[in-house]
């Protein structure tokens, strides 16, 4: 998995906080932003944060390229709907000889790895072969959940700390989680008061929201502060 972050907002958190400043302020943006130190930017952001008041963090966005995940992490990426995708096709361009993603639980047993590398050489094999016989948008069809593929997502700083929430729990499925993880190390190096508090409830919150299907991380957590 590579992920990059390609581009984003210049200067995101001075925007932020011009934009929760206008909403109480007569003067135009641009004399806002002009007046804007870092350090009044850093506490109106955590401020601003700490109310739960994240309108203002809608106005910048974040673009990422990924790379080399699987298809079942795409299909959960995009249920994360407040964000904008294109992905690379698998209708117009051929995945003969594709890369795919293992599970690490399936690299652990040599016995499940042999039967798993054995699936996805047929399937290439097949693939090949049926696109001699039906066009390979028809092809596709055997293409496995594993298939790697690309994607460049673009997200706003709001939707970036919902995802965050969700995506870096541990419950979260181990390879969006990974990815997660990665984002949220690249967003907070561009934006660290924006993404400070960022990630699960349990950490951020001190509260779990998952019910009989907690992990249990967050009495360790509350072990750790006692």
């Amino acid at each position: 998995m590579r992920v990059d972050l390609i581009q984003y907002t210049p200067d995101p958190e001075k925007v932020v906080a011009a934009a929760a400043r206008l909403c109480y302020s007569a003067d135009p943006v641009p004399e806002l932003l002009d007046r804007l130190e870092d350090e009044t930017v850093a506490r109106f952001v955590r401020k601003l944060r700490d109310m739960g008041h994240l309108s203002p963090f809608e106005h910048v966005s974040f673009q990422f390229s990924i790379d080399g995940v699987s298809r079942v992490l795409s299909h959960q990426l995009v249920r994360h709907r407040i964000a904008s995708y294109s992905q690379r096709s698998q209708r117009y361009v051929k995945e003969n000889g594709f890369e795919y993603v293992v599970p690490p639980s399936i690299q652990r047993s040599p016995e499940a790895m042999e039967r798993f590398a054995k699936v996805m050489t047929n399937l290439q094999e097949e693939y090949r072969a049926l696109q001699a016989m039906v066009p390979a948008e028809d092809a596709r069809f055997v293409l496995p959940n594993a298939c790697t593929t690309s994607l460049m997502a673009t997200f706003n700083a709001r939707s970036l700390l919902n995802f965050f929430e969700h995506r870096t729990c541990m419950r979260a499925q181990w390879e969006i989680r990974t990815l997660a993880e990665k984002m949220l190390e690249l967003v907070r190096g561009a934006a660290p008061n924006l993404f400070s508090e960022a990630g699960p409830t349990c950490v951020t919150q001190g509260v779990c929201h998952q019910g009989a299907y907690s992990c249990g991380r967050l009495k360790t957590l509350e072990g750790k502060k006692t």
